[in-house]
């Protein structure tokens, strides 16, 4: 059924998880090959698109608590506003949309705010301008705004190949009672690609589906993330959240999200990441807490 033109149509930008990330090797042109397996917060940023027919160019409007962040950059720089040019230009369409994106996420925080925010305004465009959601301009497109947003885009659980290109399905996996925490310091990717240094990892995909939380966090406890030495090289702050979440009570697993500062634990309840939750929020108050849940499909959300 079509949107009504005036109605603004919201969409959720969910956290990226990566539950391992092991680094496979790097290729001529300087990017690295990864293998990582990915899962998605309940939680996230907000986006809200409207057609706009007397523009012709998108507009974007930003608000949320982390929206100074993003409040000096260029609009024409923003992934959200470049997604939209991208799929107007391929589709020889205008870019007729206004957007309002509330910032709930860190930035630069290695769980994929402005790749997710991207892949959900290409969601949210795709039902606003009725495209077929298996258009073969999206994949390409998805690929060329950045290394994250096919995996976003696609809202599933996966393992992440390649530079981001290469997605397989993932087992079926638990939904995991987590808490996201960030100490307030943007770690650019880039930085700590650089900072990587040492042996190369082997593939870590999984050989079956774990039973339950509990097995997955024994699964990924043999697993890695290996950006983890370069991202405390440029943010030192990383050792602080890793052992103060490993220290709280009932942790499962503990790890760096991506190229961090965002790092993960894993719970064997509800009721115990949100006690986790309440006691690192009185003890960093400059940190950003979040509990959660990690699921395997975002279209659940």
């Amino acid at each position: 059924m079509p949107v009504p033109e005036a109605a603004p149509l919201p969409v959720t930008a969910p956290a990226k998880i990566n539950l391992y990330l092991h680094v496979l090797g790097r290729r001529a042109d300087g990017y690295h090959e990864l293998d990582s397996l990915v899962m998605f917060a309940d939680v996230g940023d907000t986006l809200a698109v409207r057609a706009a027919p007397d523009r012709d160019h998108p507009s974007l409007a930003l608000d949320g608590p982390f929206a100074a962040a993003l409040a000096d950059e260029p609009p024409a720089g923003n992934l959200v506003v470049r997604a939209a040019l991208a799929l107007a230009a391929a589709l020889g369409r205008p870019p007729a949309v206004a957007i309002t994106l509330t910032k709930r996420l860190p930035v630069a925080s290695g769980i994929g705010g402005g790749s997710a925010d991207a892949a959900a305004c290409l969601r949210a465009l795709i039902r606003l301008w009725q495209v077929p959601a298996d258009h073969p301009a999206l994949g390409e497109l998805a690929a060329g705004l950045g290394a994250d947003v096919p995996v976003c885009l696609a809202g599933r659980a996966a393992y992440f190949g390649g530079i981001g290109d290469r997605l397989d399905p993932a087992p079926p996996l638990p939904d995991c009672p987590a808490l996201l925490v960030n100490p307030g310091v943007p770690v650019p990717t880039p930085a700590v690609f650089r900072a990587r240094s040492g042996p190369f990892s082997a593939p870590g995909r999984l050989a079956g589906a774990p039973d339950g939380v509990r097995a997955l966090a024994a699964e990924l406890g043999r697993r890695t993330n290996d950006l983890t030495r370069a991202a405390l090289s440029v943010a030192p702050i990383i050792a602080g959240v890793l052992a103060a979440l490993e220290g709280s009570a009932g942790c499962l697993l503990a790890r760096l999200s991506g190229s961090g500062a965002t790092c993960f634990a894993l719970y064997p309840d509800h009721d115990t990441a949100a006690a986790a939750a309440a006691n690192l929020a009185v003890g960093h108050p400059g940190w950003w807490v979040q509990p959660c849940r990690l699921i395997s499909d975002t279209g659940t959300l």
